[in-house]
């Protein structure tokens, strides 16, 4: 059996539509019945004001008086009285003696009959009106006397039927229910058009279904681990997430919805890329303490109304990028050393085999002294065995690109000097960055040589590395850590993120990265220098995590 669907709820424009269009029916409604009992009201003292001013015009017309004292008055009164009933536009003139006997009457079978209603006010002097029914049905009358020194001799009626000022009442409310009729209309009209505009934002959703839009959104952006930037048309923060706030490294959501991007306090290269009015994809940036890939993408709907801006922390990944390279260095090394090694045994074979055995011992423990005096020499200045590994193959790195790489014999760091709160990784991508720049930079020069240098005293541990390259433009000292900065072929530059990761990494640790040149032997080059200070547990300091997040 089939159950049956119910009905789907009114979308939130079209409850919107009802609950206006029924505001409109009431008010107008209520209008139309205040007006009804107002006109009512009205046109009953538009009548009594009206049949007051006729009896008064009769009662004071110079002809009633004389033919009140005519012996037939009924003859003179009667055709004047018709003549103020048509031209006043009302239902009845009476005119009676004192006592109420009718002289003029509409129906003449009235003449001659007593007048039904009071009349004692006016036999009295006095003009008064009332609502009576009397011989031609319910009316608004007003009785007052005819004076003559000082005497009423005389009395005037003039009324107007209840029935004509209902009729009355009934043509302007009959006006007016059109008027009505065509305010509401309108109003409808006008309620449907931005109902359907409306509908078209809300996408024809009910409020049910938007509130539920509005807490999945809720969670959704709380649950993301990316962040999620929204800029308005100023480029101004409409909306962040929590994944937003902690890449970037901003306050609270409050304290930055509002406030322009400039205003953040974001690297140069960050700030750029979101104030950009073009998409950004996959575009990498440094901050102090993260690397991120920056995704944009502008909100359009025939004009610019935004940006929105997605942020992914590959930290971690770059790290382990760079270890990678590092390892795949090593492996390239290492093959071409045991290309070399293997010519070397070669030549050795080759010698015993042409019994030259003296020359052979002596050219191979010449190799070998050569391969011991590198390690010793390494491993003499530093003694801390992930820098020794790291000099070791960024030496037969160097020299496959015809560089000499050398350790200055002033360089002192001996193993288990470093805290645990330097990391090694970060270690290895400090030197291993400056090395590969410098390595760079002095190819290809006249003497193509890199000297490093490592000092580590109870205070700070320093790295330096100086090239004979052609060195770098004072102007551009603070651009060389810049991401994506270069300056080749003309100078040492940036390695795409390599001297960008060092800074950061640097700064991380609280240390400075300086930059300057070397002048020596006359060849030029650059001198990178990084100070790290090295506080232990002991000295109050927090270790950093592995990985090298602060």
């Amino acid at each position: 059996m089939r159950v049956p669907s119910l009905p789907r709820p009114r979308s939130l424009a079209g409850q919107l539509f009802a609950m206006q269009a029924v505001l409109i029916a009431v008010v107008v409604a209520g209008y139309a019945l205040f007006t009804y009992v107002s006109d009512r009201r009205q046109a009953e003292d538009a009548a009594v004001r009206q049949v007051t001013a006729v009896a008064r015009s009769v009662a004071d017309a110079p002809s009633v008086r004389p033919a009140i004292h005519a012996p037939d008055p009924t003859a003179q009164l009667e055709p004047y009285a018709l003549l103020v009933t048509r031209d006043a536009d009302v239902d009845f003139v009476t005119i009676m003696s004192p006592d109420g006997i009718r002289w003029t009457h509409p129906d003449r079978r009235q003449i001659g009959k007593r007048f039904l209603g009071r009349t004692a006010p006016a036999r009295q002097g006095r003009t008064f009106t009332e609502t009576y029914t009397g011989t031609l049905g319910p009316s608004v009358r007003a009785v007052t006397p005819v004076r003559e020194n000082g005497r009423v001799i005389g009395l005037v009626s003039a009324g107007i039927k209840v029935e004509a000022i209902s009729a009355r009442v009934r043509g302007q409310v009959a006006a007016l229910l059109g008027v009505a009729g065509g305010t509401l209309l309108l109003g409808a009209v006008g309620t449907y058009v931005v109902n359907a505009r409306l509908r078209r934002h809300t996408h024809g959703m009910n409020a049910t279904e938007l509130s539920r839009m509005h807490d999945y959104h809720q969670a959704a952006l709380h649950a993301v681990r990316e962040g999620l930037l929204m800029l308005d048309g100023q480029y101004r923060v409409a909306l962040i997430n929590d994944g937003g706030r902690e890449l970037l490294g901003v306050g609270h959501e409050e304290d930055v919805v509002g406030r322009s991007v400039a205003d953040l306090g974001l690297p140069a290269t960050l700030t750029g890329a979101l104030l950009a009015s073009e998409p950004r994809v996959d575009e990498v940036h440094p901050t102090a303490t993260r690397i991120l890939v920056v995704n944009t993408s502008p909100v359009s709907g025939g004009e610019r109304r935004g940006t929105v801006a997605t942020l992914r922390d590959v930290t971690e990944l770059q790290s382990l990028m760079g270890e990678l390279d590092s390892e795949r260095g090593f492996t390239q090394a290492l093959r071409s050393q045991a290309h070399e090694a293997a010519n070397r045994l070669h030549t050795v074979v080759s010698l015993i085999e042409l019994g030259r055995a003296e020359e052979a011992v002596a050219f191979a423990t010449a190799e070998l002294e050569l391969a011991q005096a590198l390690t010793d020499q390494v491993v003499a200045a530093v003694g801390e065995p992930v820098l020794a590994a790291l000099l070791l193959g960024k030496t037969a790195q160097a020299n496959e690109r015809g560089v000499e790489l050398v350790v200055s014999p002033d360089s002192r760091l001996d193993d288990g000097l470093l805290p645990e709160s330097l990391p090694a990784r970060d270690l290895v991508s400090i030197l291993g960055n400056l090395i590969d720049n410098a390595v760079d930079a002095a190819q290809g020069s006249t003497e193509a040589r890199v000297t490093v240098t490592a000092q580590a005293s109870r205070a700070e541990l320093v790295l330096r590395v100086t090239d004979t390259g052609p060195g770098v433009d004072p102007a551009h000292t603070d651009l060389v850590f810049q991401r994506g900065f270069s300056t080749k072929p003309a100078g040492p530059g940036g390695r795409g993120l390599g001297l960008a990761l060092v800074r950061q990494a640097v700064t991380r640790h609280e240390g400075t990265l300086t930059v300057a040149e070397s002048g020596a032997d006359g060849q030029g080059g650059a001198v990178f220098e990084a100070r790290l200070p090295l506080r232990t547990a002991t000295a109050g300091a927090t270790p950093l995590a592995e990985g090298g997040r602060a």
